[in-house]
């Protein structure tokens, strides 16, 4: 099979590369090294550093973290738009006559620019001022070789069938139901129950937890790298005139899938307080420390943060009768992988192992990795604001920016992988659209099924059965 460049190419096989090496210590062309690395530059000498030229092409590391890091002050239409410009300044494409000898040296070179942009941040391309620019070079390159249109039809093709299946990837997802439904409460003691229960819809943990690996990857082929830039924009301080991306964030993939979780942990709360009787409560509880625990095995730790947080929502943890019931030693086990102390440290040497297993891999089940995200998020906006975009001289800070790339690095390379479990479409279907209870919801589902303790308890209680079942 013939290979393409993708942006996987632009890790190595131990992970992403962060240093970009030279030979030179001191200033270079603008570029500052420290140690051989790049760790700063103005603005216009990192754009220069980006151009290629008929003998010399960029590292595909620095492609990646300045594309990714770039955007934080200037637009990607107007990089491209100064790239462009810069490269028929120095190849004199505006010419009367091109020298066709110099071109085919540098045309190969921008083509591969270009790809390597539209394959790793194809939602920039969704702009027609970008579409515009890389026709506009390929135009100008083309006379010279007659290939290069053909390449030109090929990038474009491609981008396109990528945007296309970004874009029917998540229309085809299934919309997470917003609807919750207190007043389910109500026939907590009415059988048969009004709602399906995740039992009947799937009762073996194990297929449970690969189901919800399958939503997890799903949703997660959708973030682009640069949301995660994007969810921190701030005002560049050497432009007063704008805020890079003022009018659109451009991170709704990431909200979303930070809604995810967020229902994820109230559909397993919610699953656990609907049940009238204490053995089933306390069944589902066990089913749901099993299901945790074989999203644990398959590297799947969003989802078991998001079962364990669930479980730990004071409705469900005041359950005292029912916890009584519970076999609890595995919860503890979990809870002490997650254990936030040490700044998460043993869930950092769980993801660790779990990475080091993915390198490694020879099938897609071993190369799942999928973090948690809300610490991942939390990780990136302290590197973000811990450190400053720029220095005390107007440089920009790539140092930073590359220990960023590596972050968001990683990440890309796990949700690139393919999931291999087989999809069942009823359970994926109950797990997005299943009613779930609000938080006060669930407060009045677990006094219903044990009683308040304290006068506090009973006081909310009785205005909850008010304001939720209109009984007094």
């Amino acid at each position: 099979m013939p290979q393409t460049l993708t942006s996987t190419s632009m890790f190595t096989p131990c992970g992403f590369s962060p240093h970009l090496h030279t030979s030179k210590e001191g200033e270079q062309g603008g570029l500052i090294f420290q140690d051989g690395n790049l760790t700063s530059a103005s603005l216009d000498a990192l754009i220069q550093h980006l151009i290629p030229t008929t003998d010399y092409y960029p590292e595909k590391a620095y492609i990646f973290t300045f594309l990714l890091s770039s955007r934080l002050f200037i637009e990607p239409h107007e990089l491209l738009s100064r790239v462009c410009h810069k490269c028929i300044e120095q190849q004199r494409l505006d010419d009367p006559v091109l020298d066709k000898a110099r071109i085919r040296k540098f045309g190969p070179k921008i083509l591969q620019l270009l790809t390597e942009w539209t394959e790793t941040f194809p939602y920039d391309f969704q702009e027609e001022r970008m579409i515009g620019h890389l026709k506009d070079m390929i135009h100008r390159i083309a006379p010279c070789d007659e290939a290069y249109w053909k390449k030109m039809n090929q990038l474009l093709q491609a981008l396109n069938q990528k945007l296309a299946t970004l874009s029917h990837g998540q229309e085809g997802i299934v919309k997470i139901s917003t609807a919750v439904s207190d007043k389910l409460v109500a026939f907590k003691t009415k059988p048969p129950s009004i709602q399906r229960e995740i039992l009947s819809v799937c009762s073996d943990p194990y297929t449970l937890a690969q189901q919800l690996t399958h939503v997890e990857l799903e949703r997660l082929s959708h973030i682009g790298p640069e949301e995660f830039v994007q969810a921190f924009v701030h005002k560049d301080p050497l432009d007063s005139t704008k805020t890079c991306f003022s009018e659109q964030k451009k991170t709704s993939n990431l909200e979303a899938y930070v809604k995810w979780f967020n229902r994820l942990c109230y559909l397993v709360a919610t699953e656990i307080c609907m049940p009238a009787k204490k053995k089933q409560r306390a069944q589902v509880i066990e089913f749901f420390i099993d299901v945790a625990r074989e999203c644990f095995n398959i590297g799947n730790f969003n989802s078991l943060m998001a079962i364990i947080s669930g479980m730990n929502m004071s409705p469900v943890s005041r359950l005292k009768k029912t916890w009584s019931k519970v076999k609890t030693a595995k919860f503890f086990i979990l809870e002490h992988q997650m254990d936030p102390t040490g700044n998460f440290y043993n869930y950092r040497t769980a993801l660790r192992g779990a990475a080091h297993r993915s390198l490694t891999a020879h099938s897609n089940r071993e190369k799942i990795v999928i973090p948690f995200f809300s610490l991942l998020i939390k990780d990136i906006y302290f590197l973000n604001e811990g450190c400053a975009n720029r220095l005390p001289n107007g440089h920009v800070n790539f140092e930073k920016f590359l220990e960023l790339a590596k972050q968001v690095g990683e990440f890309i390379t796990w949700k690139q992988v393919e999931c291999p479990f087989e999809q069942d479409p009823n359970i994926i279907h109950y797990l997005h659209t299943a009613p779930i209870f609000t938080e006060d919801g669930l407060y009045l589902a677990s006094y219903e099924s044990e009683s308040p303790e304290n006068q506090t308890e009973k006081d909310r209680w009785k205005s909850l059965r008010s304001t939720i079942l209109g009984k007094t």
